[in-house]
């Protein structure tokens, strides 16, 4: 998709800064987009007024949320600043403001009845979501080697931000998750007699560093794809983990038939382990932790849900009697 000598360009800085594929796609999606716009415009003969032309035309012509207008600027910011050298001196585009929102959360009945709604391996990994706190995609990307059985923690590696963080091991999922882990064993082992192929996928700079690990059974992916597929990057035959949308079709299916209107998705399990912990008096310090959280202030919107008629006002209409 979109290949041309600048945008090959841009891909190598891409990938030599260790950013994700997802990533990757994302911003080399922006670049072509801005160029287009330009009428195929070399971005080193524009700047900061062309950006600008760009990111107005997305947020009133296009009408795209503000979430997404700051990826946008991300992006571009991103492709002057480290692929261009150019500094970006009279650009004054301030990146859109992103309104407050209550997270959506489910009460523990709620989270059964979804969980209950879901089999096998959708079940396991929704139950890590709510049961871990993890966010989906630190779920599919664990690897064998990241469950650490005996302290009963989950090592969540690269998070956001690229951090590295200790979640909790539930209990109840050890029996599932051994179980879960020698399948991925078992696939390994039948994926050996394909032709060419060479492990799991591993970031580049990990695999110079460890050339064995892709065979390794610590470092298979604990939900793998059902077949390996070629590497969008190297070219090679790669075990990749399940891909997010499975989860995400079958949890909205879950929600509907668990006949619960809230517009709840992967993420609110996330918001409901947050919100129980708080429920349960555990302090805001832990729960930052837990969730890998940088700043305490992006925690304390779960004590904003706890706070639901903190006052405790009886509304007037209650006291009214109707004949």
């Amino acid at each position: 998709m979109k290949h041309s000598r600048f945008l090959d360009q841009v891909r190598e800085v891409i990938r030599s800064s260790q950013f994700s594929y997802s990533t990757e796609k994302t911003y080399i999606s922006w670049i072509y987009r801005y160029i287009i716009y330009h009428r195929k415009k070399h971005p080193g003969e524009m700047g900061g007024k062309e950006i600008a032309q760009f990111l107005t035309y997305l947020a009133v012509e296009r009408k795209i949320s503000a979430s997404t207008q700051n990826q946008a600027l991300n992006a571009l910011a991103f492709l002057y600043k480290s692929v261009l050298k150019i500094p970006l001196d009279h650009f004054d585009f301030r990146p859109a403001r992103i309104g407050k929102r209550l997270p959506v959360v489910l009460s523990r009945e709620e989270v059964q009845k979804v969980l209950s709604n879901l089999q096998g391996e959708f079940q396991l990994m929704a139950s890590l979501l709510y049961g871990s706190g993890l966010r989906l995609m630190e779920c599919l990307n664990l690897r064998a080697k990241d469950i650490d059985f005996g302290m009963h923690e989950i090592i969540v590696r690269g998070g956001k931000g690229d951090h590295d963080r200790r979640a909790i091991l539930p209990g109840l999922l050890v029996p599932r998750l051994n179980t879960q882990i020698e399948k991925a064993w078992l696939r390994l082992e039948e994926n050996r007699r394909l032709p060419g192929f060479l492990g799991a996928s591993l970031p580049e700079a990990l695999e110079r560093k460890y050339p064995n690990a892709p065979m390794e059974p610590g470092w298979q992916y604990i939900f793998p794809a059902r077949k390996p597929a070629m590497d969008p990057r190297s070219g090679l035959l790669k075990q990749h983990y399940r891909h997010e949308s499975y989860l995400q079709k079958a949890v909205k299916k879950a929600v509907r038939r668990s006949q619960i209107t809230k517009n709840a998705s992967c993420h609110t399990f996330r918001h409901s382990f947050a919100t129980h912990l708080l429920e349960d008096g555990y302090d805001i310090r832990t729960v930052q932790e837990l969730l890998g959280h940088k700043d305490v202030r992006t925690t304390m919107i779960y004590t904003h849900v706890l706070s639901r008629n903190k006052f405790n006002v009886q509304s007037p209409l209650d006291t009214c009697r109707f004949s």
